[in-house]
C-alpha cells in the first residue's frame, strides 16, 4: 500500500485567525499529515527571514487575513502545489499567476455555510412573528401593547419565503425552512437546476415573479458585478407591505439608500447581518428604525464554529496526501459564479 505523502506545509493567516482556528489538537493533526518546520505560522509572505522556509513550502493552509498570492510572492514558493483555505471565498487571495501555475485550491465554504443558514432560519422565523421589530417597539411603548398590531400579520404558518441565490447557503436555507408548516419556498437563480431546487423543497421562479409573492425575502447570491444592487428601488417597491428583507450574504446586493427609504416609511422591515458600506455610516437611519435589526456580520463561523472549518480544511489536506480527489476543489471558472 502506498504511504501518504507528507508535504512541507505552512499556515498563512492573521494572528487572530490562527489562534482561533488552530488549537493544540488541530496542530497535532496537521503535524501528522504534513511536515512542519519553524515557523509553523506566518502572516507575512514578504519577510526576508522566511526565504528558505518559503522556498521549500509545498502546501499552504490559508485563512482570514492571509496576504494576496501575487506573482512576486508565488515566486518565493517555487515548490507550492496546493492551497487549502480554512475559510470561505478565495477571491481576494488568488491572482492570475496562481491559476497559471496550476496550483490546486480548495476552500471550506460548505462548512461556513452551516452557521449562516442556521442564522438565516432563525431570522426567517423571527421575521414571521416580527419579533425583532416588536422588541424595539417595546422599548418605547412600556406598559402599552397598542403597537402589537402595527407590523402586519404575525405568523409562521403558510408563509411564502423567497430565496435569492441557490448557493451553498441558499440551498441549505431552502431545506431548513421546510420545517415551517405549509411553507412555500420560491427560489430565484438563473443558474440553478429546477430539479435540484425541487429536491430541496423549493420552486424555481424569476426574481420578478418572486418579489410580489413573498412574506420574507432572503438573499444568498454571490458578490459579483452582475449582482451589485440587484435589490434596488424597483425590486423593493415590488414587495408587499410588511415584507421583511433578510441579508446574510453581501451588503452590495442591496441598494442601501433605497432600503433606507422603504424602511423609514415603515412599509418594509429588514434583518441585516451585512450592509453596504460595512459598517454603515453613523448617520444611517437604519440604526434607529424599530423595523430594522442590524448585527455586525456574525452569521458566519465564529467561536467554536471556526474549528469546523479547520477540520474541513485538514480533511482536504488528508485527501491530497493520499492522492484522493479533493471534495471542495476550486477552479478559476468557479469564481465567475461564486463568492
Amino acid at each position: 500500500m502506498t504511504q501518504p505523502n507528507r508535504p512541507e506545509a505552512l499556515i498563512v493567516m492573521d494572528a487572530k485567525a490562527f489562534s482561533a482556528q488552530f488549537d493544540a489538537a488541530r496542530l497535532t493533526r496537521l503535524g501528522r499529515l504534513a511536515s512542519l518546520d519553524e515557523p509553523v505560522w506566518t502572516d507575512d509572505l514578504d519577510s526576508a527571514d522566511l526565504a528558505e522556509r518559503l522556498a521549500n513550502v509545498e502546501v499552504l493552509l490559508t485563512g482570514w487575513g492571509a496576504p494576496r498570492l501575487t506573482a512576486e510572492r508565488l515566486a518565493r514558493m517555487p515548490r507550492l502545489t496546493a492551497m487549502f483555505h480554512c475559510a470561505g471565498t478565495i477571491r481576494s487571495l488568488v491572482s492570475e499567476e496562481f491559476w497559471e501555475r496550476g496550483i490546486l485550491a480548495s476552500n471550506v465554504a460548505d462548512a461556513n455555510a452551516i452557521p449562516v443558514a442556521e442564522f438565516t432560519l432563525a431570522a426567517v422565523i423571527f421575521a414571521g412573528k416580527k419579533a425583532p421589530f416588536l422588541a424595539a417597539d417595546a422599548r418605547t411603548h412600556r406598559e402599552d401593547w397598542s403597537y402589537l398590531n402595527t407590523r402586519g400579520e404575525l405568523s409562521n404558518l403558510e408563509r411564502t419565503i423567497g430565496v435569492v441565490g441557490f448557493s451553498r447557503v441558499g440551498r441549505r436555507v431552502v431545506s431548513l425552512v421546510q420545517q415551517l408548516e405549509g411553507v412555500t419556498c420560491l427560489v430565484a437563480d438563473p443558474y440553478a437546476e429546477p430539479g435540484e431546487v425541487r429536491a430541496a423543497g423549493g420552486t424555481l421562479v424569476t426574481l420578478d415573479e418572486m418579489l410580489p409573492r413573498v412574506d420574507v425575502l432572503s438573499l444568498h447570491a454571490p458578490e459579483l458585478p452582475s449582482t451589485r444592487h440587484m435589490i434596488g428601488a424597483a425590486e423593493l417597491a415590488a414587495l408587499s407591505d410588511h415584507a421583511t428583507v433578510i441579508n446574510t450574504a453581501r451588503g452590495s446586493l442591496v441598494d442601501t439608500a433605497a432600503l433606507e427609504r422603504e424602511c423609514a416609511s415603515g412599509r418594509l422591515g429588514a434583518i441585516l447581518d451585512v450592509t453596504e458600506p460595512e459598517p454603515l455610516p453613523a448617520d444611517s437611519v437604519l440604526y434607529d428604525l424599530p423595523n430594522v435589526m442590524l448585527t455586525p456580520h456574525v452569521a458566519g463561523s465564529l467561536g467554536s464554529e471556526v474549528h469546523r472549518m479547520t477540520d474541513a480544511a485538514l480533511d482536504e489536506l488528508e485527501r491530497y496526501t493520499r492522492g484522493v480527489q479533493l471534495r471542495a476543489g476550486l477552479s478559476h471558472e468557479d469564481l465567475r459564479l461564486s463568492a
